[in-house]
C-alpha cells in the first residue's frame, strides 16, 4: 500500500448567483467551480467549456479564468482549496494540473456534502470546523473516485464489473440507472442488459439487495433504531424500507431483529425438518389425524398440533415469536389466521427448491454459518451413493407410487415433487418410460388399471397414503389384485415401501433419508 504523499486543505467557499457576467478571475489557489442550475461559459487562456447543471470543473492556481452567463442566472459554488505536502513529492495530483470538467455522480451526494461545506463556512467553534474539514475530505475523495482513469482497452462488460464493485461500496448513495451508466461509461440499453447478465437482477433491484443485506447485519450487530438504519444504508424513508425489506426477507426489520435473539420461539409446519438440521427445536409440530407426524425427525418431546382438526389454537399456549409457513399452507385453513399469534414469514418458491428454503430458515435464525456445511455434507453423500448405485442398478429403470384408497398416483420426473429431483437427479437412477409421459409442469399423475399394468419397472418403490381410508389397511387392497401382482417389480420381489411423511417431504433430512432407504435396498 502507498504511502499518502498529500492532503487538501481548503480555503473558502461561496455560492453565487450570477446573472452577469463574471469579472476576469486569477488565484493563487486551486478553485472548484460546480454548477447547481443555469447555464453558461468559462473561458481560460486556451479553452472554453460549456457551463450547465451538475458540472465541475477545476482550476489550476494563476489561471486567468472568465465566465459568461447565458440566458438564465448561473447558480454555483466555488471552492479554493491548496495542496499540503507530507512528503518529499511535490508532484500535483494529475486530476488538477490543468483547466479540465470532472464528473460527479451521483450528483446528490456531491450536493449533500457541499451544503454540509457551505453550512460550516463561519464556524468559531473547533467541532464544527473539524466537521467543515472531514466533509471537504469526504468531497475530494468522491472526485478522486469518480475521475479514475479508465482502464486502457476496457470493454464494456469489465466497467459495468467495476461500477457492480463501486456500487457495493457506495450503496448508500442516491443512484440511478443513469447514472450508473454514466460512471461505467456504457449506453444505458446496454448498461442494464450486461449488469443483468452478470448478476441476474436490474441495477436497482440488486442496489436494494445491497442494501437489505447491509440492514440485516446492522439489525443484529447494533441497537441503532430502524429509522437510523434505513438512512444509513441509502432508504431516506423508514416506510419504504420497512416494505422493501419485508419483500425481500419475509418479516419486518424489528420482527427480523427478534428473530435473531436467542429465545426465538417457533413454529413452521411442514418445514420443521429445515429447523432440525440447523440445530434448532420448534416449540411445537405439525401432526395430521390420519398422517401423523414426522417421526423421522426425532422430536417426540415436541408438542404435536393437527393441523387438520382446528388444534392451532392451542398455540397460544406456547407463545411463538415466529410463524413460517410454505407456500402450500392455503389447504389448511385452520393456519390462515395466526398472524395474530406472531409475526408470519411466507416462503414462495418451490419446495424443490430447497437450499433456498435452507438458506431463509438459516438466514432469519442466524444460522447461516451452518448451512454451507449442512449443503457440502448432503452433496458428499450423493455422490459417495451415485458410485454405489452406479455399479449395482446400472440401466435399470425405477418408479415412485404414492397408493390411497382412491388411486395410484405416479410421481414425475427429475425436476418436479417430493422423489423424482432425489431419485433421478441427485443419484441418477433412471425413470421408467412412463414417468417421462407426465407433462414437464405437473409433480406426480393418477394411474388407470391399463397403465399400471405398462409400468414394467425393475424397481418401484412406494409409500401408503391414509387420507382417503375409511377402514383400516383400505389402502392394501390392490396388493391382492391380479393387476399388481403381474407386475414385473411384483414377480422379482423389487417393491420396497417407504415412509409416508419421510418422502412426502421436501425437507434436506427427509431426502437424506431417502437415500439411505435407496441404498438399502439397492446398494
Amino acid at each position: 500500500m502507498g504511502n499518502l504523499t498529500q492532503i487538501y486543505h481548503l480555503q473558502s467557499i461561496s455560492y453565487t448567483i450570477l446573472s452577469v457576467n463574471m469579472q476576469p478571475y486569477s488565484h493563487t489557489y486551486y478553485s472548484l467551480f460546480i454548477l447547481i442550475s443555469g447555464n453558461g461559459t468559462l473561458k481560460t487562456n486556451h479553452e472554453t467549456i460549456h457551463l450547465m447543471k451538475e458540472k465541475c470543473v477545476v482550476i489550476p492556481p494563476n489561471s486567468h479564468v472568465e465566465i459568461h452567463t447565458a440566458d438564465e442566472p448561473l447558480c454555483l459554488y466555488q471552492l479554493t482549496f491548496n495542496t499540503i505536502y507530507l512528503s518529499e513529492s511535490h508532484a500535483p495530483h494529475s486530476l488538477f494540473t490543468s483547466v479540465r470538467e470532472l464528473q460527479l455522480l451521483p450528483f446528490s451526494q456531491c450536493n449533500r456534502l457541499l451544503e454540509a461545506i457551505y453550512q460550516c463556512r463561519q464556524a468559531k467553534d473547533e467541532h464544527t470546523i473539524f466537521e467543515q474539514y472531514v466533509r471537504f475530505q469526504e468531497l475530494m475523495l468522491f472526485i478522486f473516485e469518480q475521475n479514475q482513469s479508465k482502464p486502457i482497452l476496457q470493454n464494456d462488460r469489465q466497467s459495468v464489473e467495476q461500477s457492480i464493485q463501486y456500487l457495493h461500496k457506495h450503496f448508500g448513495r442516491d443512484w440511478t440507472v443513469e447514472q450508473l451508466s454514466e460512471l461505467a461509461d456504457v449506453p444505458r440499453w446496454s448498461y442494464s442488459r450486461i449488469f443483468k447478465d452478470i448478476t441476474g437482477q436490474i441495477p436497482l433491484h440488486y442496489l436494494n439487495s445491497i442494501r437489505i443485506e447491509k440492514a440485516k447485519q446492522l439489525l443484529m450487530t447494533t441497537n441503532d433504531r430502524v429509522f437510523e438504519i434505513s438512512q444509513s444504508i441509502g432508504f431516506n424513508n423508514e416506510y419504504y424500507f420497512n416494505r422493501r425489506f419485508k419483500e425481500h426477507v419475509g418479516i419486518s426489520p424489528g420482527q427480523y431483529r427478534r428473530s435473531k435473539s436467542n429465545n426465538v420461539r417457533v413454529f413452521a409446519p411442514f418445514l420443521e425438518d429445515f429447523f432440525v438440521a440447523l440445530g434448532i427445536t420448534p416449540i411445537a409440530q405439525f401432526s395430521h389425524s390420519k398422517w401423523g407426524k414426522q417421526d423421522y425427525l426425532g422430536l417426540q418431546d415436541v408438542p404435536d398440533i393437527d393441523v387438520q382438526y382446528g388444534e392451532v389454537d392451542r398455540l397460544f399456549h406456547y407463545k411463538p415469536t415466529l410463524i413460517m409457513l410454505d407456500a402450500g399452507i392455503e389447504r389448511w385453513e385452520t393456519c390462515l389466521h395466526l398472524n395474530k399469534l406472531a409475526p408470519i414469514c411466507h416462503l414462495n418458491h418451490p419446495g424443490e427448491d430447497w437450499q433456498s428454503t435452507l438458506f431463509k430458515i438459516a438466514d432469519l435464525t442466524g444460522k447461516t454459518a451452518m448451512m454451507q456445511d449442512i449443503i457440502t455434507e448432503y452433496e458428499d453423500k450423493v455422490q459417495k451413493a451415485r458410485r454405489i448405485l452406479g455399479k449395482s442398478v446400472y440401466g435399470q429403470s425405477v418408479a415412485f407410487l404414492r397408493i390411497s384408497a382412491i388411486g395410484i398416483t405416479l410421481y414425475a420426473g427429475p425436476e418436479c415433487g417430493y422423489t423424482g429431483p432425489i431419485l433421478y437427479r441427485d443419484l441418477g437412477l433412471t425413470p421408467h418410460p412412463l414417468v417421462w409421459k407426465i407433462p414437464l409442469n405437473q409433480r406426480k399423475a393418477h394411474l388407470t388399471l391399463d397403465q399400471l399394468l405398462q409400468l414394467d419397472a425393475d424397481h418401484l418403490f412406494i409409500t401408503f397414503d391414509k387420507q382417503h381410508s375409511f377402514y383400516e389397511h383400505e389402502e392394501r387392497t390392490i396388493l391382492k389384485s391380479s393387476v399388481w401382482k403381474n407386475l414385473s417389480a411384483v414377480k422379482t420381489s423389487c417393491v420396497y415401501e417407504v415412509d409416508f411423511l419421510t418422502w412426502m417431504n421436501y425437507g434436506i433430512l427427509s431426502h437424506s433419508k431417502k437415500i439411505d432407504d435407496v441404498l438399502n435396498v439397492l446398494g
